[in-house]
């Protein structure tokens, strides 16, 4: 599998993870396209940009005709948020509706449901940091490729970005994750941005979540909007099964959701049909 890692030089984790990376050796100097310059070691190729990458939509275009076309495309980058809470996170990229943090609107990425989750599982499986919380991230902002991709992140702040213990972690992640699995993809719908269910889930059972669409982003919303939002996470997810955390909304509204759901072809899972994990993966 041909793997596309995107340094983001204005980006403190990712610049360490890649640093992490390349400190492994037998990376080999690809040149420059004018704009960005290029590693590689076997199928992984290290694309660096000066500019910030989730403004930055269509590197998977830009690697093709560098001469690299890759089967997926990786992100490591920090993780922001006003809580300052330590955190190692995977999340799908895109906007459900506007693109204030890049990508383009309404528009969705090409999730990449096994590897992302079981990134998920060895960051939790190898952590030895405890004051780190691990978790998915649902689906949020740039920038869009159309070829499968996922972030991978440490966060929340200024003071945890810098940790060369955090990034050597998610480096061995990025270098070891395995390209598949034979787990059933899953579209989650419901809860908040960090996905508690959706993660202990993966955590527990042989399920990898695709997009996740969080309760923030589709009530409020008409109901035609609501199935235009389904349908865009299930067609880009690549797949029908989909998954409702009930337990985040009320019974009318996971209702509404099913049956919007059902209209444009979703097929709803019950987590109790899942296959445990048998160890962490």
């Amino acid at each position: 599998m041909k793997r596309l890692i995107i340094e983001c030089l204005k980006d403190t984790p990712s610049k360490n993870i890649v640093a992490s990376l390349v400190s492994e050796g037998g990376w080999e100097d690809m040149g420059s396209d004018g704009e960005y310059s290029y590693r590689r070691k076997g199928d992984d190729v290290i694309l660096s940009l000066p500019g910030l990458h989730i403004r930055t939509n269509d590197l998977d275009k830009r690697a093709a005709e560098f001469g690299f076309t890759p089967d997926v495309v990786i992100f490591p980058s920090e993780h922001a948020s006003t809580s300052g809470m330590p955190a190692l996170t995977v999340h799908p990229m895109g906007n459900f509706n506007g693109n204030d943090l890049g990508g383009n609107e309404r528009e969705l990425a090409i999730p990449c449901p096994a590897m992302m989750t079981d990134c998920l599982r060895m960051i939790k499986e190898r952590c030895t940091l405890p004051e780190f919380n691990i978790c998915f991230e649902a689906t949020h902002h740039g920038p869009f490729v159309d070829t499968p991709s996922f972030f991978i992140e440490i966060g929340s702040d200024e003071n945890y970005w810098p940790r060369k213990d955090a990034a050597e972690l998610l480096a061995s992640v990025i270098r070891d994750v395995p390209e598949t699995n034979d787990y059933p993809a899953v579209v989650g719908f419901g809860g908040g941005h960090y996905a508690p269910r959706f993660t202990e889930l993966a955590l527990s059972y042989k399920v990898n979540f695709a997009h996740m669409l969080p309760n923030y982003q589709w009530m409020g919303h008409d109901d035609e909007d609501i199935a235009r939002m389904i349908k865009l996470a299930i067609d880009r997810s690549g797949t029908k099964l989909s998954f409702i955390h009930r337990k985040s909304m009320k019974g009318m509204e996971a209702q509404k959701l099913r049956e919007l759901g059902e209209s444009v072809g979703a097929e709803w899972v019950d987590w109790k049909d899942w296959e445990p994990l048998t160890g962490n993966r």
